[in-house]
């Protein structure tokens, strides 16, 4: 019988500061299949990865790859040991091409220019993978770019490939491709630890799925025998609903206006190219695309972030075009960012991070009101769900998923008359999805105006009211979200277009 490609036995990992993020986790992942990792955020799946990749070490507890006992100083050592990791966010460099890419991740192994190309395309012919080696990276769509992502960890010869959120930023047709690509990988012998927190993709890719809670394992299942509801309730510990009770938008009189507004990005080009659409109260305009295509500099010139190039902002009917981040704010605009590190100081505590934005409620004459504050952070920590020690605890010390809860929670809680939620859930498990998503209903059904930002497309379909699909800079298609459809937006997401709009 073949060893396992993994068996993590009794691993536990505890934190300098008590923090206990490990508690004896225990279970395998065969040879050959793709396995799914599911929990809720805090639960400890970043960190059994940051150890199975070598990055930190366990508390106790041993690692086997493929039957031998794991002791890694760092990455480099799991490489060696066949580990490659996709993480997120890619670490390629733009303005070399791919092929340099490639031989840049080997140099460290001692593997020669020519040995790396011409395992590339090996790997490409066996699994079907195709990336342009001569095409600078800069120039590649982003599902792309994650397909040299996987061809780089091929090239180091990578037998166990671990992807964290691998469809986090890709279109619907691309994650179809990217699925495709894994199948074939599986068919060649690699083993795959696919990391995510969306149910109906564990569905549709993997063999087996493990569910962490709170640093222990609820479970592992063959993924074909358990259902959605059953992985949720393994993740949250309590029964979750898949679809939220909504009444019909009762829209009024716009709150957010833009018209003919052009934004340039940092490098000066332009990224929002003569966009004009509305937000009335009472309802939500969500707007999809893929990362990348002017969402970002659309709603910083909209929040008072970044300066625009020309056109005309309203909020309430007052020309805030020209005004500043915080001029905006007191008008009762609030901004969620998809960056967390843009909302939130790292090495503050969550008292001050509330503070942040909410500095003038709290100190109405000049002296803050630290024990007003005190509970007012304690109450978003509850109604959020926020894993944390404490309100005193640094924000650094949180996951991100709770990182993001806490933002979340700042913002709604001022209970502002616009609000921009960009990408409000990504990284969240299904819990605290859930509970968002509900309280963006409500802010809508209060008469708030909601600009929706998203690249998930079930949040887009599941929330708005109306739709809009951002495109190269430009919103190439607006009506009512009944017009619109999964298979449209993802055509529309890759500049195709269909339909009347």
């Amino acid at each position: 019988m073949p060893p396992m490609a993994v068996e993590f036995k009794e691993v536990h990992k505890i934190y300098p500061d008590g923090n206990i993020a490990l508690r004896g986790v225990s279970f395998s992942i065969e040879m050959g299949e793709i396995h799914g990792l599911l929990g809720e955020n805090g639960a400890g799946k970043t960190t059994l990865m940051r150890i199975l990749y070598g990055e930190i070490k366990p508390t106790k507890g041993t690692i086997k790859i493929l039957g031998h006992v794991a002791k890694f100083s760092g990455p480099w050592d799991a490489i060696k040991a066949g580990i490659g990791m996709v993480y997120q966010h890619f670490s390629l460099v733009g303005g070399f091409t791919v092929a340099e890419n490639l031989i840049l991740s080997a140099l460290p192994l001692g593997i020669s220019a020519q040995e790396v190309l011409r395992r590339a395309k090996e790997s490409m012919k066996e699994t079907g993978l195709k990336v342009p080696l001569d095409e600078k990276v800069d120039s590649l769509p982003v599902g792309v770019r994650q397909r040299v992502e996987i061809v780089k960890a091929l090239v180091r010869n990578a037998r166990i490939l671990i992807l964290d959120e691998p469809t986090s930023v890709l279109t619907p047709i691309e994650v179809r491709d990217l699925f495709e690509v894994l199948r074939k990988l599986r068919e060649a012998g690699l083993t795959i630890l696919f990391i995510t927190h969306k149910l109906k993709e564990v569905k549709a890719i993997t063999d087996k799925v493990t569910v962490l809670r709170k640093g222990q394992v609820m479970g592992t299942r063959r993924t074909k025998e358990v259902s959605e509801l059953e992985l949720a309730r393994m993740m949250v510990g309590r029964e979750v609903l898949f679809s939220l009770e909504r009444s019909s938008a009762k829209p009024g009189s716009p709150l957010l206006e833009v018209k003919d507004l052009w934004v340039r990005s940092d490098s000066g080009l332009p990224a929002v190219k003569g966009v004009s659409f509305s937000v009335r109260s009472g309802e939500i305009l969500g707007i999809a695309g893929v990362q990348g295509n002017g969402q970002k500099e659309l709603v910083e010139a909209i929040s008072g972030i970044r300066i625009p190039e020309k056109g005309i902002i309203r909020l309430k009917g007052e020309d805030i075009t020209y005004l500043t981040n915080s001029e905006v704010y007191k008008m009762g605009l609030a901004y969620i960012p998809d960056m967390r590190s843009m909302g939130l100081v790292m090495d503050m505590d969550l008292v001050n991070n509330l503070l942040l934005t909410r500095l003038e409620e709290f100190s109405p004459k000049g002296i803050i009101r630290w024990g007003k504050a005190v509970k007012e952070t304690e109450s978003v920590i509850k109604l959020f769900n926020v894993v944390a020690g404490s309100v005193k605890t640094q924000i650094r010390r949180l996951s991100g998923g709770n990182q993001q809860k806490f933002l979340l929670g700042r913002e709604i809680a001022r209970e502002p008359d616009v609000i921009i939620a960009s990408e409000p859930t990504h990284g969240l498990d299904v819990g605290a999805t859930e509970y968002v998503r509900n309280k963006i209903i409500e802010l809508r059904d209060s008469g708030k105006a909601v600009l929706l930002i998203s690249t998930d497309l079930d949040e887009i379909m599941q929330l708005s009211d109306r739709l809009a699909v951002m495109y190269e800079g430009e919103l190439i298609a607006q009506g009512p979200a009944s017009e619109f459809d999964l298979e449209k937006i993802g055509l529309l997401m890759g500049g195709v277009k269909v339909g009347k709009s």
